[in-house]
């Protein structure tokens, strides 16, 4: 994975990261129905899951092309 793919994966993570974590805010503050509240709720927890997931694949990525670009310029 190259810096620019993990850069990526890791924008994305913070990206869906803010947006379910603002909505939930907004959310709590609303006079909403308790189903919407529990789709809304349900929808965020796996979103942010994802998002998890997502950043530690970008984080590693990251981890790891810094590694082999450090071993590559060792090597010359």
């Amino acid at each position: 994975m190259t810096r620019r793919q993990s850069r990526i994966l890791i924008a994305a993570a913070v990206w869906t990261l803010y947006v379910w974590i603002s909505r939930i805010v907004i959310m709590s503050g609303q006079d909403e129905s308790a189903g919407f509240k529990v789709v809304h709720g349900i929808l965020a927890l796996v979103s942010i899951g994802f998002a998890l997931a997502i950043g530690k694949i970008g984080w590693d990525g990251r981890k790891r092309a810094k590694t082999e670009s450090t071993t590559s310029a060792a090597v010359r």
